[in-house]
């Protein structure tokens, strides 16, 4: 036995390494479960999910639930396949409610997983209109400053009037143009 050992680890030590190649993806390993679209699956449970938290689930649950309980009841001892304490009743709602619970959590999660999607665009359309706001501020700072310094139409027409009142009130102090200024060139 142990001579056999011996020379199977021998033949083991002779073989070549086979060389794991990267620029090769790997091959598929074999799996023992089903393979699952969880896109699909998700899309599934949300539809459940849905459809579990409506007025119109209750109702039939409801509906169910009495005709279980009626049934077993009322008819015949033969026909009754669920006895008082309506184990079979109670085995069947636990089982549906803890299908149900992580069908509603996996839901929950999707809607949480695009909520939180939703949220980083907002936010990024938010930095974005900031960043506009910002920008366009400070552009209309800039033409008003500019402005600040063009002449406008009603200053103009101010310094203008002021001139005029200049010039009226030298007149007046000199009228026949004997003060300083004149033209004409003394003879």
């Amino acid at each position: 036995m142990a001579a056999e050992r011996g020379q199977e680890r021998e033949r083991d030590r002779e073989r070549p390494i086979a060389r794991i190649r990267l620029d090769l993806p790997r091959e598929r390993r074999a799996r023992l479960l089903p393979e699952y679209d969880p896109e699909a699956f998700g899309r599934m449970s949300e539809r459940i999910a849905r459809f579990l938290g409506t007025g119109r689930f209750l109702v039939w649950m409801t509906l169910t639930v009495v005709v279980w309980i009626g049934w077993n009841i009322f008819a015949p001892p033969s026909l009754r396949f669920d006895e008082y304490p309506f184990i079979f009743l109670t085995l069947a709602l636990s089982l549906q409610a803890s299908y149900a619970a992580p069908l509603i959590l996996l839901a929950q999660n999707r809607q949480d997983d695009r909520d939180r999607v939703n949220l980083e665009q907002d936010r990024k359309q938010n930095e974005r209109s900031i960043a506009d706001t910002e920008y366009l501020t400070r552009e209309i700072a800039a033409l008003r400053m500019g402005l600040g310094e063009v002449a406008t139409r009603d200053w103009i027409r101010s310094e203008l009037q002021d001139l005029i009142k200049e010039l009226e009130e030298r007149r007046d102090l000199f009228p026949s143009g004997e003060g300083h200024g004149s033209d004409v060139p003394d003879r």
